[in-house]
């Protein structure tokens, strides 16, 4: 599988007070959308996530976002070499995701943009 780039996650308080911080610091737009109750935005290599608490500390369990050229390769590779896919592959904003946790136990997601039809 080619991994393209990694977006780092942060949980803030305050979406709307966040936004401009991270968008100085990496001189990106962000990018704004919803993900269930929790509101995102991609500023650069980071996901900025903001919502409850219940909803939150599930996605703190994932460690990284991993950009792929294609989910469905990603899983065949994941896949051969003993990982347990635990969601996905499901549509995204962009395209498609899928969370994944590796042997060693880490968890991990893995998008790529192949909107699905």
């Amino acid at each position: 599988m080619d991994i393209l780039g990694t977006s780092l996650r942060v949980c803030v308080d305050d979406l709307d007070s966040a936004i401009p911080v991270y968008e100085r610091l990496t001189g990106a737009e962000a990018f704004r959308f919803q993900r269930g109750g929790v509101s995102v935005a991609a500023v650069g290599c980071f996901f900025l996530m903001s919502g409850p608490e219940s909803e939150l500390s599930i996605l703190r369990k994932i460690q990284a976002t991993l950009a792929v050229k294609d989910v469905d390769e990603a899983v065949a590779d994941l896949t051969a070499v003993g990982a347990q896919i635990v969601a996905g592959p499901l549509p995204a904003p962009v395209g498609r995701t899928l969370v994944a946790r590796h042997p060693d136990g880490s968890v991990f997601e893995y998008v790529d943009r192949n909107p699905t039809d």
